[in-house]
C-alpha cells in the first residue's frame, strides 16, 4: 500500500510518497509555474518515478497548500497548515510551535500533543519576512539565492534594515551599497530584519519550545542562525524541511487509508474551518 501527498505551492510543488508503515518512500519537487495543475502531475510523477512505483499501487493521495483544489488526482484536500501540523510532529514529536516560512507567505502554528492545530497566524497580506524578501536581496546584489546564508555568516556587524517592505528594501540595500557597506553585512541586517518580524508573529500564537522550522526557507543556514540567535534557542531544522506539508498531507492519506477511509468523496478535511488557504 502506498499513499500520496501533493504540497502545490505558490513557487514551488513538492509531493511525497510514503508505505504501509509511514516510511517515506520517495519525493518529488518542481516549480510550480504557471500551471498548477500540471505542477501538481509532474511532481507526482516524479516521486513515483523515485519510488519504481505505478500510479495504481498509491491508493489515496491527499492535495494540500494553495492549489490543492487544483490537483485532479487527489482524493481528499487538507489545509497546508494542518499538513505543516502534521509533518513537523511526525519528525519532531516533542514540536510545540511551527515556524513555515515559504516563497509569498509566512505561517506561526501552535500544536498540541496530538499534532492538532491550536492556534495560528499567517504574514499573508505582503511578502516582507518571506522567501520573496529575500530574493529580492539577492537579486540586488546579484546573489543566487543558495549563496545567500553563506554570505551573511561571512558578516562581523551586521547592518539594521529599517524598511520591511520588498520593494523598499531594494532601495535600502541599494543606498547601503552607494556606501561601501559589505554584501555580508547587508544580507545578515536583511535575515535579521526578517527573523524579528517572524518572532513577532510567533508571539501571536504563542512560543513555546520546541519550535520547528519549515519550508523552503528553511534550507537557508543564514536564516537559520538569525532566528536561533534572537529566540536563543535551537531550532528543529530537517533536511526534508520544504517537503514537511507533502508529508504531512501524505500522512493524513495514510490515516484515512489504514481507517477504511479510501474512496470517499473529496472535500476540504481542515482541522481548523477557519485556516486561510
Amino acid at each position: 500500500m502506498l499513499v500520496a501527498g501533493v504540497d502545490v505551492g505558490s513557487t514551488q510543488t513538492k509531493a511525497a510518497i510514503l508505505d504501509e508503515n509511514r516510511r517515506i518512500r520517495a519525493l518529488g519537487l518542481v516549480d510550480t509555474g504557471a500551471n498548477v495543475v500540471r505542477a501538481a502531475e509532474r511532481a507526482f510523477r516524479q516521486a513515483l518515478a523515485s519510488a519504481a512505483a505505478e500510479e495504481w499501487e498509491v491508493t489515496f493521495t491527499v492535495g494540500t497548500g494553495y492549489g490543492r483544489y487544483r490537483v485532479p488526482f487527489g482524493d481528499l484536500q487538507v489545509t497546508e497548515i494542518s499538513c505543516h501540523a502534521k509533518g513537523a510532529c511526525f519528525l519532531f514529536p516533542r514540536t510545540q510551535t511551527i515556524l513555515d516560512m515559504g516563497g509569498q507567505d509566512t505561517k506561526a502554528i501552535r500544536v498540541n500533543e496530538l499534532a492538532e492545530v491550536k492556534d495560528f497566524a499567517m504574514n499573508d497580506k505582503c511578502a516582507a519576512g518571506t522567501g520573496r524578501f529575500l530574493a529580492a536581496a539577492a537579486q540586488v546584489l546579484g546573489l543566487e539565492l543558495e549563496e545567500l546564508g553563506e554570505v551573511a555568516a561571512q558578516s562581523r556587524q551586521p547592518l539594521k534594515i529599517t524598511n520591511v517592505c520588498t520593494v523598499f528594501v531594494e532601495q535600502e540595500i541599494v543606498m547601503h551599497l552607494a556606501r561601501g557597506c559589505p554584501p555580508e553585512d547587508i544580507l545578515a541586517g536583511v535575515h535579521h530584519a526578517i527573523a524579528g518580524r517572524s518572532i513577532a508573529l510567533l508571539r501571536r500564537v504563542g512560543l513555546e519550545p520546541e519550535v520547528t522550522f519549515t519550508g523552503g526557507v528553511a534550507r537557508n543556514a543564514g536564516m537559520v542562525r538569525a532566528l536561533e540567535e534572537r529566540l536563543k534557542m535551537k531550532l528543529n531544522v530537517a533536511p526534508l524541511s520544504q517537503h514537511i506539508g507533502a508529508i504531512g498531507a501524505a500522512l493524513f492519506a495514510w490515516e484515512r487509508t489504514a481507517h477504511g477511509g479510501a474512496g470517499q468523496p473529496n472535500r476540504d478535511a481542515a482541522t481548523n474551518p477557519s485556516e486561510g488557504a
